[in-house]
């Protein structure tokens, strides 16, 4: 086996467990999506390259379609299960919520108790 392909292999495999670290250890879901999102293409990449000098270009080939899938799609997947965790988190300490803002504003989403505007003391006309 060439040595080359094995540290690419052994460095990639490091970045995987790494990553699978990161999302039992780390104690947001922004970050542990985050650590998820960024380090998994990347180990897998260094893996494929590794064993694409080893299997050599017939195979490389299929591995090149793999990490382009994986690049590709990620970030569409990574982004939608950020706005899923922002959406459902129940402590809100952001002070204006733009994504909650445009979804009431498009009638796309529901008003919950931690969303609801502060009332102020001045009577509303009718």
């Amino acid at each position: 086996m060439n040595p080359i392909a094995s540290l690419l292999m052994l460095i990639g495999s490091f970045l995987a467990v790494l990553a699978g670290a990161g999302l039992l250890r780390l104690s947001t879901p922004y970050a542990r999506i985050h650590a998820a999102g960024k380090a998994s293409p990347v180990a897998f990449m260094i893996a494929a390259l590794g064993a694409a000098i080893e299997i050599g270009p017939s195979g490389a080939a299929y591995l090149v379609i793999a990490a382009a899938a994986m690049v590709l799609t990620l970030p569409v997947g990574v982004h939608l299960l950020f706005r899923a965790a922002h959406a459902s988190r129940s402590d809100h300490r952001f002070v204006v919520d733009d994504l909650a803002t445009a979804k009431l504003a498009t009638g796309t989403g529901t008003r919950t108790g931690a969303d609801e505007p502060h009332s102020t003391d001045e009577p509303e006309d009718t």
